[in-house]
């Protein structure tokens, strides 16, 4: 019986790398996390271990993974631009980038009211409880990075791959944004709260979710 071509082992290992940058650019896995060892990732996509180590030494190569040894894989960056980005706007005016932060999330938060999947929708509710977490803490570098990955998943939900990208790319610019915003140390006037965007999306309120993702710049111009 013909079962159609065997996979050639360069579009497997470009499929594999494809689904390994998703999970990096939708911050399924945020920067400075590790990402599953190599034995899980085999049993999570169904290949075989030398097509994993292939496409994550790619992804390392291109600056997205840094491979340590006796320690595991780390995500350093959201994309091959994004330390181009970085550089880029480091001596913009912070109030260009909260404006620019502020109309991408703003656009996210519409389409994602529209088009959310229950995978994103489970993804954003996880991920806002670790927000809420982390604030707890008031460790300030911890609620960032919680706080960008719920956002980066507000936009992954909104399915506009070129949207996703380009926010990708400006994730560190936006880390860097988030913290003068909150200075060094976290207070509770500083607090920007989320669920009631979670709940337009959840809703398929894209009214709602426009008004709160806009709301917060105006908040942080306050």
């Amino acid at each position: 019986m013909n079962l159609g071509p065997v996979p050639r082992a360069e579009s497997l290992s470009g499929r594999v790398i494809a689904e390994l940058r998703q999970q990096i650019t939708s911050g399924a896995w945020p920067v400075g996390e590790r990402i599953p060892t190599e034995p899980e990732l085999v049993a999570q996509l169904g290949v075989a271990r030398n097509t994993i180590r292939e496409a994550v030494r790619a992804l390392a190569h291109n600056g997205l993974l840094d491979i340590r040894q006796g320690s595991g894989t780390y995500v350093v960056a959201t994309s091959e631009l994004a330390g181009v980005m970085q550089r880029r706007f480091a001596t913009a005016d912070p109030d260009h980038v909260r404006e620019l932060r502020g109309t991408l999330e703003t656009a996210a938060a519409a389409f994602a009211a529209r088009r959310r999947t229950d995978d994103d929708l489970a993804r954003l509710e996880a991920l806002y409880a670790r927000r809420e977490e982390a604030w707890a803490t008031r460790a300030r570098d911890a609620f960032v990075e919680a706080d960008v990955a719920f956002h980066q998943a507000v936009v992954a939900a909104s399915h506009n791959e070129v949207l996703i990208e380009l926010y990708a790319d400006l994730g560190q610019v936006i880390r860097e944004s988030l913290r003068g915003h909150f200075g060094p140390e976290l207070t509770p006037e500083g607090y920007l709260e989320h669920h009631t965007l979670l709940a337009a999306i959840r809703a398929g309120d894209s009214v709602t979710a426009t008004a709160e993702a806009s709301s917060y710049t105006s908040t942080c111009e306050s």
